[in-house]
């Protein structure tokens, strides 16, 4: 059973950066499509970003494009999301979650607890 932890989140203000990580044990990570999501109150959960097993394709969404980037170390079996120019509506918790499909946008199987991104105005 792979599980995920993520870590990195915290309080920024608007305009400034965060890193998110998402450390993957159970499994190799490298077999597996890893995504970040994120949900606030009253919505539903939120996709962000994908990344395929080895990191060659990635997808975002058109909130986060250009903005936040997502990567992978195989090696170390750790998914990140750098999130740059942080904006108040970005924030939520955050997910990380993996699905052994090839597909990005897919329905993930495995899922983090997640961590709380505040970004203040």
């Amino acid at each position: 059973q792979v599980q995920l932890v993520e870590s990195g989140g915290g309080l920024v203000q608007a305009g400034g950066s965060l890193r998110l990580s998402c450390v993957v044990s159970g499994r190799t990570a490298s077999t597996y499509t890893m995504g970040w999501f994120r949900r606030t109150p009253g919505k539903e959960r939120e996709f962000v970003a994908a990344i395929s097993r080895s990191g060659s394709s990635t997808d975002y969404a058109d909130s986060v494009k250009g903005r936040f980037t997502i990567s992978r170390d195989n090696a170390k079996n750790t998914i990140y999301l750098q999130m740059n120019s942080l904006k108040p509506e970005d924030t939520a918790i955050y997910y990380c979650a993996a699905d052994r499909s090839t597909a990005l946008r897919t329905h993930y199987d495995y899922w983090g607890q997640g961590t709380q991104v505040t970004v203040s105005s």
